[in-house]
């Protein structure tokens, strides 16, 4: 059976040569569909068209790619990218993803003058779920939005692929001897720094013992850097996958106070590392996390429970080892490997197609 040649159209960045695990991924693909990829970053592979500055011309770009590789489809890796594609009129169909709610993308995320963007941001990205030839989303939350936005199903919910040999390699630690709270993310609103900042500040006194560590680098940096100047925090701006590891077997639990999520990656994460997790009940964090079996869930927003999650956990050992040998057990569900991921990739693209 011929495989259907497929443009890969997003803003992810690429150093290329590829890394061996993005090198699996993409060799598992290959597999299954002649592919190219039209992204951001710096490197040569035949199979990557790489540019600086990748929405600006996006639609020229993708008709050239068009005309010289002659795909079937094109995967846009949002909606943003999605309405773009579809702006240059391409003769192919088209294949848009959902991986969070496309309506807090300029409200939650970066500068307070990314909001006044929101009216056409909105209008694009409804205009692209709607009238993509097949969408696929992450989770069970991204689907219902993409079902209450496009009057029927998605045609296909799954995870994207992600290396997770770096949390696998080795045992689970057991829990450190020092109560510890991991934070890994963006420091963007949509992550709720703030609260998680409030938080920590009823925390740290009724905990003393306690620390909690922050990673990531955003537009709220700032508040993480008062924490850290009042002696509440330590911080790291960046951590790679295997130094992610090693901070979480220091760890006591991971904590995610999301105003919202497509999925969570770093609980699966934290879940191969047999860490439970204090979470905001937020969009795909709900597909991963029961309440009070891999973690405790509080409502967005809410400051107080937060704390007293917190505290909960990091005052009872018993019950820390206990989520964190629940959410090891759940680790496997989501463990996807580069071959499922592209043989679910290769079954939507047909449905595409047919």
């Amino acid at each position: 059976m011929s495989r259907p040649r497929v443009l890969f159209v997003g803003p992810t960045r690429y150093e290329l040569p590829l890394s061996p695990g993005l090198e699996r991924k993409w060799s598992a693909v290959e597999r299954e569909l002649d592919f190219r990829v039209l992204a951001r970053g710096t490197g040569a592979d035949p199979r990557f068209r790489l540019v600086s500055e990748f929405y600006a011309g996006l639609p020229v770009r993708v008709r050239r790619a068009v005309r010289e590789f002659r795909p079937d489809a094109i995967v846009a890796e949002d909606l943003h990218t999605a309405a773009l594609v579809m702006a240059g009129r391409p003769s192919v169909h088209v294949i848009a993803e959902v991986h969070g709610n496309w309506r807090h993308s300029t409200r939650l995320y970066g500068s307070k003058a990314r909001r006044a963007l929101s009216p056409l941001v909105d209008a694009l990205d409804g205009y692209a779920v709607r009238h993509a030839d097949a969408v696929r989303a992450l989770s069970a939350y991204t689907a219902g939005l993409v079902e209450s936005a496009r009057g029927r199903p998605p045609d296909a919910v799954f995870p994207t692929y992600t290396d997770l040999t770096a949390f696998t390699g080795r045992p689970v630690r057991p829990l450190p001897e020092r109560p510890t709270v991991l934070f890994v993310g963006v420091l963007e609103p949509y992550k709720n720094v703030e609260g998680l900042a409030a938080a920590w500040r009823k925390v740290a006194p009724r905990v003393p013992e306690s620390r909690l560590v922050v990673v990531g680098q955003g537009s709220q940096r700032a508040i993480v850097d008062w924490l850290v100047t009042d002696g509440l925090a330590g911080y790291r701006p960046r951590l790679g996958p295997e130094e992610v590891a090693r901070a979480l077997d220091e760890a006591t639990v991971l904590v995610l106070p999301s105003r919202y999520e497509g999925l969570g990656r770093v609980v699966i994460e934290a879940f191969a590392r047999g860490r439970g997790v204090v979470a905001t009940g937020a969009g795909g964090i709900l597909d991963l996390v029961d309440d009070g079996e891999q973690g405790i869930l509080v409502e967005p927003e809410d400051v107080d429970g937060l704390a007293a999650a917190l505290v909960r956990v990091l005052s009872d050992r018993n019950l820390a080892e206990r989520l964190g040998a629940a959410a090891h057990a759940r680790f496997p569900e989501w463990n996807q490997t580069p071959e499922q991921f592209a043989e679910r990739l290769r079954a939507l693209v047909d449905t595409a197609l047919h």
